[in-house]
């Protein structure tokens, strides 16, 4: 990624130009127009190929925002896959802003927490355990939070 010449690609948020997140093996190229981001995804496609490493094109999508109406996407010749939302960082993001998705999928993730501890919660009077219990197993596992402060873009 540092050998890649971006430094000109991506958005500008407060005075820094913005042109990738990574975390273990997920990237999500940022850019402000589809042609740029074919560039940016060719460019790394050619810098993993000089390592050795392949994209999967079964699992490289692309997503677009409400003002971008209809939008192919492409690299070399194969149509990459539009999605509507994905998962970063645990938290699932769409261009639509709806949090329904989000909070619907915490809800499962709380009670599957809660049905992996329920035996033991019943069977104990200790309000302390419970309550130690349904911290560290259904409040970690299901509400842990990176936020990410993105300003308006103008």
């Amino acid at each position: 990624m540092r050998t890649l010449a971006w430094n000109n690609m991506g958005v500008k948020i407060d005075g820094r130009q913005i042109h990738h997140l990574r975390f273990a093996d997920d990237i999500v190229l940022i850019t402000p127009d589809i042609s740029q981001a074919e560039r940016m995804l060719a460019d790394f496609d050619k810098a993993c190929g000089k390592i050795g490493l392949r994209l999967n094109l079964k699992k490289t999508m692309f997503m677009k925002n409400g003002l971008v109406l209809f939008a192919t996407f492409t690299l070399n010749g194969t149509n990459i896959s539009e999605c509507s939302s994905y998962v970063c960082l645990g938290r699932e993001i769409n261009m639509m802003n709806d949090l329904a998705p989000e909070l619907s999928r915490r809800k499962r993730a709380a009670w599957g927490a809660f049905e992996s501890i329920e035996d033991v919660v019943m069977k104990t009077m200790n309000t302390r355990l419970r309550s130690h219990l349904f911290v560290s197993a259904v409040l970690r596992r299901s509400f842990s939070i990176v936020l990410f402060h993105i300003p308006s873009l103008q």
